[in-house]
């Protein structure tokens, strides 16, 4: 029986709903190993961030020597990196150790407008980290801060993703939980040559702390086990979806996902993965088909 293993390089919540936490979480509910490096200790909860204590680059050079000196992952995840050095700091190991089935989610702010990325820090993460990773997941915020470009429409949003894809990644995920649509969430995906949309029925809740780190999980944990980047991704987004239509209702603000309602829906028939649409068209010189 092999032991599928996953890292996750990111912060610590406090508070349990997003960063190392919600991901540890996610890959044991997916049946994956979870190995972790803290990039920065967080006081938080589902009211906000409250701190943020970054890690030395000496802590984190030293946590990433660790795992890759015995435990090498399947699959690995970034998060929440902080600081220019640190992201430098990561990409040196992913190409030392030559870690492969790399997700970046660029973490940038946190649900309450927390700042978790120094602004800086997005050059090096363009320049350095963006070049090694398989699948890059960015909400549309996080996508605008990438591209240089204002997203206003799929058009704008096709054109995001292009010009994120052209450094060097090999999928561009964005994420479509802040457009307008009051409808449907659609994630749309970018591979060099065509796009592809998830799409599944909004759920009005507040409750959608670690949505993020919980997806990006749930694609890593995908990729650990040797699925390909579009079958991880469809196991994201039932995932994901199944973990905010059964919320926990704590905490007084931004509430956490549930992370095992996927599991118990998958065992009651597949009712976790029923809200999920799949929409796929190709691109050509003028735009989409």
């Amino acid at each position: 029986m092999s032991i599928y293993k996953a890292l996750t390089i990111a912060g610590s919540d406090s508070g349990g709903g997003a960063g190392i936490q919600a991901d540890l979480k996610t890959f044991q509910e997916l049946g994956v190993y979870g190995m972790s490096v803290i990039t920065a200790v967080t006081a938080q909860n589902t009211l906000g961030v409250q701190g943020v204590f970054p890690m030395s680059a000496q802590a984190v050079e030293q946590q990433l020597a660790s795992i890759g000196a015995d435990l090498r992952p399947d699959a690995l995840k970034t998060g929440m990196l902080f600081s220019s050095e640190i992201i430098q700091i990561v990409a040196a190991a992913i190409k030392s150790y030559k870690w492969e089935r790399v997700v970046v989610d660029p973490v940038m702010i946190a649900k309450g407008g927390a700042s978790l990325l120094q602004q800086e820090a997005i050059d090096a993460m363009i320049e350095y980290l963006l070049p090694l990773a398989d699948v890059v997941t960015p909400n549309i915020p996080e996508a605008e801060a990438l591209s240089g470009i204002s997203i206003t429409d799929s058009e704008s949003r096709q054109q995001a993703a292009r010009i994120i894809h052209a450094y060097g990644c090999q999928h561009v995920m964005i994420k479509g939980g802040h457009e307008a649509d009051s409808v449907y969430a659609t994630d749309l995906l970018y591979d060099g040559k065509s796009f592809t949309e998830y799409s599944s029925r909004r759920l009005h809740t507040p409750h959608t702390h670690g949505t993020g780190c919980t997806f990006a999980a749930a694609i890593t944990s995908g990729l650990a086990q040797g699925l390909a980047a579009s079958e991880s991704l469809r196991l994201a987004k039932n995932f994901i979806q199944a973990a905010i239509a059964e919320p926990l209702y704590i905490g007084s603000g931004h509430g956490p996902t549930n992370h095992w309602a996927y599991g118990r829906g998958q065992r009651q028939e597949g009712a976790a993965s029923s809200n999920t649409v799949i929409v796929s068209h190709d691109v050509y010189a003028g735009g989409t088909r």
